[in-house]
């Protein structure tokens, strides 16, 4: 009966847009290192228009999923499967195993090659971070049009040396602390505004040269990872807001808004935060903790004012319709550093302590130069636990806002159902009416009608922090302590192990992760540094 439901509902969606010149067009947004409740529509404070029209005559999903880190993320989105089936069980690098390659396996066809072979005119913009060599870059893995780094980013105002820009395989920015913003020479380089720029540039050359074929486009920003570089005229706009209120009221206040709008369950306690209660500190230090959540806000306030640019270009062409537009995070805010990376580097000589009184000196300055700090994180994972690189809800949980007028009936509604990052690459497949043969992902096209109450198994792991989720039942570790269990219908904030009292069902889940790790080939993470050891991979 469901496998006879399956079909009807493909045949549905091929019988709406299966003929060629009425497939939707596709954009895909991810935001880089932002918490479940940093957005407007998701409870936070922080200004994000645009997100909330999209959601307001959308779909908001509240129990959506990436992977709990950036490479791992990217890649289960454009293959849709887990990442280690991908190549990427970590970062980018080679760490002598299949699924630790370090890059998307040449056998693992991604959500950009398939869409091409499909008709569409496939463009990235932004951060790649799946490999440097040029048989890994995204022109050679889907993409007719790309501009940004294959490397990772860290930092908006400059190039750093091992990140250079490219014009599809071209590079056109080697490291640099004046990049020049080609398109627009008389403006500053800044990487949000920027990829905008080249998204927006790509989408008139495939509408005017192209106009035959439906696009894809997918701008990973680097925005809001660190470090904390805004521009002034965004930053002055959130400037002193958090200096009186601090993150004890702000987290209350997010959680009781998510309650309002229905995101969470007030049968959720609150997680407790883990660094000290606002109150504590001196004007001084509220003063420059105030500046930090100053420029994090207003680094996501520009995102968001890109994203709205995107949104109207396809509007001014008359697409933005029969768009299916997804938006969503790689994982959740780090939490190194209290006050941000206070005194870590400073201590080297490699970069200054971040205060106000000398922001000039750190506030364009890349790498690992300045970031929100675990009391600021604390509130955008709110109201989960934990943080980027675990399992635990807020390393793992994302916002997922879903925006397509002629594909949704509901507009502003939410969608409870679990769903993971792996699901993007057949959603996006079944709504062009393709293939989604070989992935792990489901579609999302029938929740999107109606939210599910099938139970889904989801499984997770990353440096050790493993977990999987079953119907009700979350089962979750950090790297080599003991597991936990957790029921999400009652208790999402993960707050009240049931290992000890449910014995029999944490061992049912953790044979169910065992069978999983061992057929994606997840290693224990000692075991993987072992045998990176013993076979080093090939230069």
């Amino acid at each position: 009966m469901k496998t006879l439901l399956t079909i009807c509902i493909l045949l549905l969606g091929l019988a709406t847009y299966g003929d060629e010149r009425r497939k939707p067009d596709i954009v895909v947004i991810m935001a880089d290192d932002a918490g479940y409740s940093d957005f407007g529509c998701y409870g936070g404070e922080i200004e994000t228009p645009a997100l909330d029209k999209l959601a307001a005559n959308g779909l908001r999903f509240s129990q959506f999923y990436n992977t709990g880190r950036c490479c791992p993320s990217r890649a289960a989105l454009l293959t849709g499967v887990y990442q280690h089936q991908a190549g990427m069980g970590h970062m980018t690098k080679d760490r002598g195993l299949p699924s630790y390659s370090g890059t998307i396996l040449p056998n693992v066809p991604t959500l950009a090659e398939r869409l091409r072979r499909g008709g569409y005119r496939t463009m990235m913009t932004g951060k790649w971070h799946l490999g440097t060599e040029p048989k890994q870059s995204p022109i050679a893995r889907g993409f007719d049009r790309f501009y940004g780094t294959r490397n990772f980013i860290d930092s908006y105002f400059t190039v750093l040396e091992h990140c250079p820009v490219f014009l599809d395989d071209k590079i056109v920015l080697p490291g640099t602390e004046t990049p020049v913003n080609h398109l627009h020479p008389n403006q500053e380089w800044y990487t949000t505004d920027v990829f905008t720029d080249y998204a927006l540039h790509f989408m008139d050359e495939a509408f005017k040269k192209h106009s035959n074929q439906p696009i894809f486009l997918y701008i990973a920003h680097n925005a809001p990872h660190f470090p904390l570089h805004a521009r002034e005229e965004d930053t002055k706009k959130y400037r002193g807001r958090f200096r009186d209120t601090g993150w004890d009221k702000l987290r209350q206040q997010r959680y009781e808004r998510m309650i309002e709008l229905g995101l969470i369950k007030k049968e959720w306690a609150l997680s407790p935060a883990d660094v000290p209660k606002w109150d504590t500190y001196d004007a001084k230090l509220r003063d420059e903790l105030d500046l930090k959540m100053a420029l994090y806000s207003a680094i996501i306030d520009r995102m968001d004012q890109n994203i709205g640019r995107v949104i109207e270009k396809l509007r001014t062409a008359g697409r933005l319709d029969n768009t299916l537009f997804l938006f969503m995070v790689d994982n959740g805010v780090p939490g190194t550093g209290v006050h941000d990376w206070r005194g870590l580097f400073a201590k080297n000589g490699r970069h200054p302590e971040t205060r106000v009184d000398n922001y000039s000196e750190w506030g364009r300055r890349g790498g690992w130069s300045s970031s929100s700090g675990r009391g600021w994180a604390n509130l955008s994972n709110a109201p989960f636990r934990m943080y980027k690189r675990y399992t635990h809800e807020g390393g793992v949980a994302t916002p997922l806002i879903v925006h397509w007028p002629d594909g949704l009936k509901d507009q502003n509604k939410l969608r409870h159902s679990p769903g993971h990052i792996i699901d993007i690459a057949p959603t996006c497949l079944n709504a062009a009416g393709l293939s989604t043969k070989g992935m792990e992902g489901q579609t999302l096209l029938p929740v999107f009608t109606k939210d599910s109450t099938q139970p889904r198994t989801l499984f997770w792991e990353h440096e050790g922090n493993r977990a999987v989720r079953q119907g009700d039942y979350k089962l979750v570790a950090q790297h080599n302590t003991p597991w936990e269990l957790y029921n999400m219908r009652k208790d999402r904030n993960e707050l009240h192990d049931l290992s000890r009292s449910m014995p029999q069902k944490a061992a049912e889940l953790k044979k169910l992760y065992e069978a999983w790790a061992h057929r994606v080939g997840a290693k224990p993470w000692d075991e993987v540094s072992v045998i990176r050891k013993k076979n080093p991979p090939k230069k």
